[in-house]
């Protein structure tokens, strides 16, 4: 079954009778949140632990293939039901939960996020929102349609730190933008063969559920659950998936931009199992007002990141951010951006420059807040964000709307990959690569299970 029959399917499949979107919010509580978790390891224990520390949010149902994380998160929750199948969960207590979280490996986020927002249920994904292209095109779709209440879990898109370069960027302070060079060290990579064999599969996971949609795999222990998974093909999206989306998030916002029109990863032949644990993805852009003609972005990861350049060097030969993104004006001035929690600094003629004149106007001007400085703290803001949202209270910044385009231009540069040094062109309007071969890794059979 391909994934796009699958998600037109999904209501038929898995849906019980629901109100649509719009009277439910009419019927239900507006000063509670019935939630449903979906995965509660790992991130999605600290998923948990934000989302409920809203005093509006009632956790009443966890979901988990590992019954040991499952159980601790029960230790919590002790009054919530428990499932180890989201799609039993939805379909048994449909009537009496009005949002979901979806945290789990990257290739189950959107059959579940599809599956509730199918019955009618607001939705916060985490990031990357989706494993393929066209998923996120069906997420994007769907939450346009249904009017619920969407977000995808980039926490820091809600930092002061990212807000203030959005808006430092669009107030000009570096002219028109030219260049994004954007980079993470870290290895969601697998250079290695594929595993031969199997292991013995504990008795806490129900290793078929794990699987999901994706392809049946033997289980070898400390491969893939509960880490490894971000470095496989068939699970995760490699350290652009991950990194990646946090890193974009800011300079995407900030300049407006849409899908890219071309790509080229710069990295090693693919093995067709695990992600290359180098790249350098050289993307373009239709231009924007904030940017020339010729914007171009590239992203660097894998150890070693960045590759040296030019519009890298930092003043007084200071070592650049473990992470970040640097601007590039037309004119050669530069904003650098580290990740995160770090203030946005302005670099002209090879020297920092003062902005903090600039910075209080903006305070004056716009609800910009204050410097972050506890992450755990502040990344609550875009949870409840959501939260509020659902009850009318607030909307959301990081909807699927922006989200599954920002998930679809990094998505694009992992597609690359499969082709090393090859530009490929991507016709956004059609949806479709003009490199006919590159078009297959858009959208995969779903398995059933």
């Amino acid at each position: 079954m391909q994934k796009r029959e699958f998600l037109k399917k999904s209501a038929l499949l898995f849906s019980a009778p629901f109100l649509p979107a719009p009277l439910w919010s009419i019927l239900r509580k507006k000063d509670q949140l019935r939630t449903a978790h979906i995965g509660v390891g790992n991130m999605g224990m600290a998923d948990l632990k934000a989302i409920s520390s809203h005093s509006a949010v009632k956790v009443t149902a966890l979901c988990d293939v590992d019954s040991r994380m499952l159980q601790k998160a029960k230790e919590m929750f002790p009054e919530a039901k428990t499932y180890s199948d989201y799609r039993v969960m939805l379909r048994e207590i449909s009537d009496e939960i009005d949002g979901v979280i979806v945290s789990t490996p990257d290739h189950t986020h959107a059959p579940a996020s599809m599956m509730a927002m199918e019955m009618g249920k607001n939705v916060y994904c985490q990031k990357p929102l989706t494993h393929h292209v066209m998923e996120a095109r069906a997420m994007r779709k769907k939450a346009a349609e249904s009017g619920l209440t969407t977000q995808m879990g980039i926490q820091v898109h809600s930092f002061y730190d990212y807000k203030l370069a959005t808006l430092l960027i669009q107030d000009g302070i570096i002219g028109k933008v030219k260049t994004v060079r954007a980079w993470s060290p870290k290895n969601w990579g697998y250079d290695g063969p594929a595993p031969t064999g199997s292991d013995p599969i504990p008795e806490h996971l129900d290793w078929n559920l794990w699987l999901g949609t994706a392809p049946k795999r033997p289980y070898k222990e400390n491969m893939y659950h509960p880490m490894n998974w971000r470095k496989i093909m068939d699970y995760g999206c490699g350290t652009l998936g991950d990194m990646g989306v946090h890193i974009f998030d800011t300079p995407y916002n900030a300049l407006q931009l849409d899908v890219p029109t071309t790509i080229k990863n710069k990295c090693r032949k693919p093995t067709g199992f695990g992600f290359p644990e180098k790249n350098i993805v050289t993307y373009t852009f239709p231009s924007t007002p904030y940017t020339t003609d010729k914007f171009k972005w590239v992203w660097y990861d894998g150890p070693g990141a960045p590759k040296k350049h030019r519009e890298l060097r930092l003043p007084n030969r200071e070592e650049l951010p473990e992470q970040g993104a640097m601007f590039v004006g037309e004119d050669g001035r530069r904003l650098l951006l580290p990740h995160f929690m770090q203030l946005p600094r302005l670099i002209v003629n090879g020297d920092y420059v003062d902005i903090s004149d600039k910075i209080e106007e903006l305070k004056r001007t716009t609800d910009l807040g204050g410097p972050t400085t506890d992450y755990g703290a502040e990344s609550n803001k875009h949870y409840h964000q959501w939260v509020d949202a659902c009850l009318g209270n607030d909307e959301c910044t990081a909807p699927f709307s922006y989200a599954a385009r920002l998930t679809e231009t990094i998505l694009l540069g992992v597609i690359a990959g499969r082709f090393p040094n090859k530009t490929l062109h991507w016709n956004s309007e059609k949806e479709q690569f003009d490199e006919e071969e590159a078009n297959q890794y858009l959208d995969a059979m779903y398995r059933e299970f």
